[in-house]
């Protein structure tokens, strides 16, 4: 996570978001942009040291973006549950350029942008309620 709190800092996210954002990400406190890393397998043998061996699960680039994309995302849910825990708000969003974000935040490295997260106290009268929500029925099966 780069956590974006400077007016120099959010400058350079700017041209990377799409009009609809760039209001809310540059009136922000902080923004978070949240990332992934592709060669997370290398960190495996010290993060999951039940089994040494695990980084070896993934030599196939494709399984290895796709879990890298998948526990990203996790991560970044549990990073807004935690953040909402702690009384803030936040505003996920993911109307930007990925590769422009990646270039200016994390170039050089393996990591990737997933979304980026408005964080701080929102202004009531700007937050609107939650959207309708599909019933049970419309998104679960039970088998």
């Amino acid at each position: 996570i780069v956590f974006l709190v400077s007016h120099l800092a959010k400058e350079r996210l700017k041209p990377h978001l799409l009009p609809s954002n760039v209001e809310k990400a540059m009136t922000a406190p902080a923004v978070a942009v949240i990332g992934h890393d592709l060669d997370f397998p290398q960190l495996l043998p010290r993060l999951f040291p039940h089994n040494p061996g695990a980084k070896d699960w993934f030599h196939d680039g494709h399984l290895r973006e796709r879990t890298a994309f998948r526990n990203g995302s996790l991560q970044g849910a549990y990073f807004i549950i935690a953040a909402r825990a702690l009384g803030l708000d936040c505003g996920p969003m993911s109307g930007f350029d990925n590769a422009g974000v990646d270039k200016e935040f994390f170039g050089g490295t393996d990591i990737k942008s997933n979304f980026i997260c408005g964080l701080g106290y929102g202004d009531p009268s700007g937050i609107f309620d939650r959207s309708p929500r599909l019933e049970f029925d419309e998104a679960c099966r039970i088998l």
